[in-house]
């Protein structure tokens, strides 16, 4: 993997002005700072700890083209696959607990590295099997998304989806999505719920899921 990517951020100072979106928002990235070309996503939570059986929180993204589907397996990018074919959008890793003050699980992305054919970046926040233990997003607290630009540890944007959380009952949730516009780029703050889950979500999206 390139070591383009500097996830030393995690230590750096968070600024934030006007940068903060809320559900519906939408943000030129390329615009409010163009120079960048690499994107650090990170997403954070708590949990509620009256819960008996913690949830497992996944972070996951699908490269769409413009019939808003997945070209390849590697588009879907999770905890099973790190990395897309092009090695431009890599996932840092799973949290299983949602511990610790930082983000609990970031994505890099090299902007200049994805496809021509994608126009989309769409990110999932789900819980691993949470339809078999009753669970939903609605129990999640102080949950956001942030971008930074990765050369700078800059914060470019944060959007506090835990207030968008709490309505949603089912497994997953779109949380937002990075869009193609030309040159420039795109985010999209969604707070919206993914019917059916990840599994059904990643249907959606043309992937085959082989349950069980």
């Amino acid at each position: 993997m390139s070591d383009i990517f500097d996830t030393s951020y995690e230590d750096a100072e968070i600024e934030i002005s006007d940068n903060k979106l809320v559900k519906g928002e939408d943000l030129n990235l390329t615009a409010k700072d163009p120079t960048m070309t690499n994107i650090i996503v990170g997403i954070g939570w708590d949990l509620n700890t009256f819960d008996t059986d913690t949830l497992d929180l996944d972070v996951s993204c699908f490269l769409l083209n413009k019939d808003g589907k997945t070209r390849f397996d590697e588009d879907f990018v999770f905890y099973n696959n790190m990395q897309d074919r092009d090695s431009a959008v890599v996932h840092n890793g799973d949290n299983r607990t949602g511990a610790g003050d930082s983000d609990d699980e970031t994505i890099s992305i090299g902007l200049n590295g994805i496809s021509f054919d994608i126009v989309k970046v769409m990110f999932v926040l789900s819980i691993y099997k949470g339809e078999e233990k009753d669970q939903s997003i609605s129990s999640l607290k102080n949950a956001y998304i942030r971008v930074l630009n990765a050369s700078n540890s800059h914060e470019l944007l944060r959007y506090e989806i835990k207030e968008d959380a709490k309505s949603i009952k089912d497994t997953a949730m779109f949380v937002a999505s990075l869009n193609r516009e030309g040159p420039k780029w795109h985010f999209e703050a969604l707070g919206e719920e993914g019917k059916g889950g990840l599994a059904q979500i990643a249907t959606d999206y043309d992937m085959i899921i082989h349950k069980g």
